[in-house]
This record gives C-alpha cells, structure tokens and sequence, in this order.
C-alpha cells in the first residue's frame, strides 16, 4: 500500500511486523486506512490523540481451548478465540463463526471490520468476534451441545449485556445459540441478554433470520435507486452462497421483481435460467442441510457444477457475494463487467479481493461494501438487545421497518461522506469514513483509554 501520509504509512508497517503471519487481519487494515487519508489530513487531532495506533490494536484477545468429547467416546480438543476490539460507542458486538478456517487473523479481520458496520448502523455497539476451529458439519446434535457447552464454560467469564454480546455467524445458527445460552444461564444462575439470535421463546426478536439478507436488498435497493436510476425490478441477480444471508437475500430479490438464476455452497453452484426456486432451497438447506447440487435433482430446469468459482461467469446485472472472505477475484471482477454488471454488493464479510474491488470501483460499477451492505443482521442484534433491556418484544413488520430505515441511512451516511471528501459514490471510502468518524470522535472525547 503506498500512502502519503506518513503517520498513516508508519502504522501500517508497524501492523505488518506486528501481525506478519495474519493476512486476513493486514487486508483489512490496509483497506480501511487506505480510505483515511483524506481525513487524517483534514483533522490533525486524530495524531495528537494517537487514534489510529490504538484501533489498529484491539482491547482485548482472548484465545482458549475447547475439550469435549464426541459419540464415540473421544476427547477432542478445539481452538478458540474471542476479540474484544473497540468499545467506545458501545459494549463489544459481533458473532462468533464455527468453521475449520476459523484462526486468529481471521477473527481480527471480522472484529476490526465489525468496528465500523456497528458505527454505521448509529447503535450503541462496539466491534467484537469470536469462535472456533471446530467444524459442525457432520456432527450430531449431542456432539454440538457438548461442544457449544464446554465453549460456553470459558467465554461466560468475558462477555456480559453490558459488556460483551456476541451473536450467530457461520456454523452458528439458532440450535448452537440455544446450547450457549443454556449452558450462560445455568453457570451463573442469570437469565439476561447476552446473546442475540436466540429464539423467540427465549428473548429473541422477529425478524433476526432475514434480517442480514433482507438488509443486504434494502442497501442495493438504494444502490441501484441513487447511483444507478433504476430497481431490482426485471433484474437478473447472482448470489454466491445457500446459508441464511442468501436464501433471504435471494427471496427478498424476488419479491422486489428480480430473478435470481444462480447459488452455490462450499461444493459447487446451480445454474436455473427460469429463476431459483427459494422454498426449494430453504427445503434442502434449512431442514435437510443438505448440498445445493439438491436443488438440480429437483427442479428440472437447473444444472449443477462442480467448484465454486465459475458462478460469476454467469451473466447478471446484480452480484450480490454471500459466501466467505476472497472468494470474488480480481478476474472474477472482470469477467461480471464485460457481462454487464450493473451494480455488486458483499452479503459476506469481505467477500471481494482488493484488485477485484478495485476493477469495479474504475470501471464505475457501484460497488456496496460488506460493512454497509449487510450490516442488516447485526442492525437486528442491536435491535433485540434494546428488545431485551426493556422486557418487550416488536412485531415482525416494526422491526422489518427499522431496519429498512437503518439500511437507507447507512447508505446516506457513506454516500454523503464519499461526496465531502471528494469520492462521489464510493460507497467503500465514504463508509469506512463515516463509521470512522463516528468511533474516532468517541475515543477522543473518552480519553487516552
């Protein structure tokens, strides 16, 4: 990264010989600094005040292990980590992610990005992640108990509802909830919100399933509405991905008159020219959990290929990346502007290299970053944490409108920013620049802390 400012370009190298081995955590620094630039030229009290220095480091790391014993009698033993990162416009939010990938730079990356997505949403909330190496796929429901309790039993000593309140990502849904919150709930004899994305039965808030691919469509739509001069509507949409934030990103695309003809899982992807069939997928992945290549031994009209990469060979005007972290490459990127892409937008964290986005952003394809585009899910986390505070629950519709109106001003916030500072319509500088303000102002006010 070549950057004028030396203050910026000092830290940099110090992060790079601090964090060497983490390159997950350095891309995602590198992008948000590279956006900073022009404000730290702008504000000199972001030096005088050592700003930067203290968000590039986080609060807190926690790293533990997680012995427990599967059905055949076996002890394993996992990793685990917990990243409190910045706690200056609220306690510590973000999900915790069970997949073999899971390691330390992988979970800084997500809690360093968290920092600015919870800014973005104007909710009380800090930047934090967690999770493990542990895989559930394949595993019974007693292996996961057993697994979530003994997880439970180390991160009850650092989390809290108004200290810590970590949430569902990959591999953690609302059975993997269940068994934490239990476990929480029995250690210390407290019933409080320390979780969100439980049920319905125990604190949890409507919405919270489509909120991350409802909001996904919300922040397109303003997207498409502003930058672009048009709707979803007659649209032809790609989404990489079959879990929770694409099967509601892709029914929300339908239901605003778009038809989406493409998804995929960790195996391959299914091509269906007449438009998935979501309930289809939703029968596959939420009650089976089975693999998407289902979906073509259903529905006749589709095809199914093996790997993933080629889904964005398929031409689109909308691609929505909802998988995992560099799966959208830089020729990948090139490939969806010669076929005529109108607009991108991440349902994933980070889904889209740095070249890739780079090509979009010179090209002129209106391009959502993730910290903006699916900030939806952890908008209705924070949403249900007030719901918690207060004893009540809204309904399905009132908390459908918040979040619509969290998304269009997530949108504002970094569309109004990028024109401030010279960027018009670059969603990714003016939404790093937006949330960075907002946590930048707080920990001057608090002090050096």
């Amino acid at each position: 990264m070549s950057l004028k400012n030396l203050y910026l370009s000092n830290i940099y190298e110090t992060v790079k010989k601090r964090n060497k081995n983490e390159p997950e955590f350095l891309q995602a620094v590198e992008e948000v600094l590279s956006s900073l630039e022009v404000v730290v030229d702008r504000r000199p009290e972001i030096e005088k005040n050592g700003v930067i220095e203290r968000l590039v480091e986080p609060e807190r790391m926690i790293q533990f292990r997680v012995p427990w014993v599967d059905d055949r009698g076996k002890v394993n033993v996992n990793r685990a980590f917990r990243v409190e990162f910045n706690s200056a416009i609220g306690p510590y939010k973000g999900g915790l992610r069970l997949h073999p990938t899971v390691n330390a730079s992988v979970i800084k990356f997500l809690g360093f990005e968290q920092i600015f997505k919870n800014a973005l949403t104007s909710l009380p909330m800090g930047g934090g992640k967690g999770g493990s190496d542990f895989d559930p796929k394949g595993k019974s429901d007693g292996e996961i108990m057993r697994f979530c309790q003994s997880f439970m039993t180390e991160l009850c000593r650092h989390i809290g509802p108004d200290t810590d309140v970590p949430a569902g990502d990959i591999g953690v849904g609302g059975r993997e909830i269940g068994y934490m919150f239990g476990q929480y709930k029995r250690i210390t004899n407290t019933f409080a919100g320390i979780l969100t994305g439980k049920g319905l039965e125990y604190g949890g808030s409507l919405f919270r399933t489509e909120a991350t691919g409802y909001g996904l469509c919300y922040y397109t739509q303003q997207m498409l509405t502003h930058l672009c001069n048009t709707s979803f509507e007659g649209k032809t949409v790609v989404i990489s991905g079959s879990g929770n934030v694409a099967i509601y990103a892709a029914q929300k695309a339908t239901n605003l008159g778009a038809k989406v003809v493409a998804m995929s899982d960790s195996c391959g992807y299914v091509y269906d020219e007449n438009g998935i069939d979501v309930e289809t997928v939703k029968q596959i992945k939420e009650v089976k959990r089975g693999r998407i290549s289902e979906y073509s031994q259903k529905v006749k009209s589709a095809k199914y290929f093996d790997g993933c990469k080629n889904i964005w060979t398929i031409p689109c005007d909308i691609a929505l990346p909802c998988a995992t972290q560099n799966e959208l490459d830089e020729q990948s990127a090139k490939t969806l502007i010669k076929n005529g892409v109108i607009c991108v937008a991440e349902g994933a964290n980070m889904p889209c290299t740095q070249n890739a986005v780079s090509q979009l952003i010179q090209n002129n394809i209106p391009f959502g970053p993730g910290k903006a585009a699916n900030a939806g899910g952890v908008a209705c986390s924070g949403l249900e944490m007030s719901q918690n505070s207060i004893r009540y629950s809204w309904t399905f519709k009132e908390v459908d409108q918040k979040i619509q109106d969290i998304m269009k001003n997530i949108f504002t916030q970094g569309y109004d920013a990028s024109r401030e500072y010279g960027f018009d319509g670059n969603m990714v500088v003016g939404s790093n620049i937006s949330g960075f303000n907002k946590v930048c102002n707080a920990m001057i006010s608090q002090g050096i802390v």
